[in-house]
């Protein structure tokens, strides 16, 4: 008998001593979203890749299902510890996946979205290392009608191809209605292919010995909100690697600027946004110079329901030396029902015309948001607008 309440007992202490220890985590959260939906599309063509030449070829129209259409899917822990007088350890790891074919979003990744640990206090902000947002990205965010939707929202063409960077140094701080942000990459770690760009390579891993400034970028935003206003401001620098085929070359300068605002108005709130951009090769000649104009609204008809409205127009002034190239824009609308706290069904449509849905001008954009979801929104040859239709559900935990 005795042989058998003993390692009972035991195992009842290790339980206890393991319980204790979970409960003394009781600050570290799991959460995550997951979002699909049923899309139609036309005038599309295949992602442009390597392997076909970054031609998208024919025009057709395409019936799928997508991962993330409000949100990209995703599941991730965050946590804090308090250590003494107000002062934080704080960390976040966030990893996204495609729902609809269960792989990850960027393959090699573990946690692709944020991966950052650092300190936070009550009265000076927080100081953070790792993969993170650029500050033009968390700047943004909420003056965009879509909220940088993965789907129709052009979310790279309005903040470029390192909204995320890595080895990151990041500070932000909220001070009455003040939120002030900055960081500094010692190397991004994005890499965009030469796509139709001459050849040209863009980007790399950074952090190469005698080479400081290559693939690093850096930045800094204000936001202000006061009442029903609110602003913002911010600057974007990204330096990445440069060359062609035959190696690199040098190291570029990617440069955005942005002002924002927002109004609201009863249950409607108006905003819109103005970014300058200016991308250069190692040479110091002109890859890209563009402006992008936002404007939409996004309404509270009913508890349940939320209505969103977007245009995007982009001045697309110089492309390798080509300044007669149409000019894209791009009207979206979205619909959401709460179906309860976590749960909500939405249908989102889009029209493009001089690019795909996503703003995906061809080699403007570099197939980036084609390349980066894995659904192309590459206009087939001889096409000149693209419409889509997506229906979906999404639900957070």
């Amino acid at each position: 008998m005795k042989s058998t309440v003993i390692p009972s007992m035991a195992a009842l202490a290790v339980m206890a001593q393991f319980s204790a220890a979970c409960w003394a985590q009781s600050s570290v959260t799991l959460y995550g979203v997951v979002d699909l939906n049923i899309e139609y599309v036309n005038h599309v063509g295949k992602i442009p890749t390597a392997a076909n030449h970054f031609n998208p070829g024919p025009s057709n129209s395409a019936y799928r299902i997508n991962s993330g259409g409000v949100a990209g899917s995703r599941w991730g822990i965050r946590g804090e510890e308090e250590i003494r007088n107000g002062l934080k350890v704080i960390f976040a790891l966030e990893s996204g996946f495609n729902l609809d074919n269960s792989t990850m979003a960027m393959p090699g990744r573990m946690f692709d979205r944020q991966a950052f640990l650092g300190v936070q206090s009550a009265n000076y902000g927080r100081l953070t290392f790792g993969r993170q947002y650029t500050s033009l990205m968390l700047a943004l965010a909420n003056f965009t009608p879509m909220a940088f939707a993965p789907q129709y929202d052009p979310v790279l063409a309005m903040v470029g191809p390192n909204l995320r960077e890595d080895n990151t140094v990041a500070y932000s701080g909220t001070f009455g209605p003040l939120t002030a942000m900055a960081h500094w990459s010692f190397g991004t770690g994005v890499a965009v292919p030469p796509a139709d760009l001459n050849g040209i390579a863009v980007g790399g891993d950074g952090e190469v010995a005698g080479q400081f400034r290559r693939d690093t970028g850096y930045g800094a935003g204000f936001n202000y909100f006061a009442g029903k206003l609110g602003l913002s401001v911010a600057y974007d620098q990204f330096n990445p690697s440069t060359g062609t085929t035959g190696g690199t070359v040098g190291t570029g300068a990617f440069k955005r600027a942005a002002v924002a605002a927002s109004y609201a108005i009863g249950p409607v709130t108006v905003m819109g946004s103005y970014r300058w951009g200016e991308n250069k090769s190692a040479d110091g000649h002109v890859l890209q110079r563009d402006d992008l104009y936002s404007l939409g609204a996004v309404c509270h008809v009913a508890p349940a329901w939320d209505l969103a409205v977007a245009y995007n127009y982009q001045d697309l002034k110089n492309f390798l030396g080509d300044t007669s190239r149409p000019n894209p824009w791009q009207l979206a609308l979205r619909a959401d029902y709460a179906l309860s706290k976590r749960t909500s069904l939405y249908l989102t449509t889009a029209y493009a015309r001089n690019a795909g849905l996503m703003m995906e001008s061809g080699p403007a954009a570099s197939f980036i948001s084609s390349l980066y979801l894995g659904s192309s929104y590459a206009l087939g040859n001889g096409q000149k607008t693209m419409a889509g239709v997506g229906l979906g559900l999404r639900h957070t935990f």
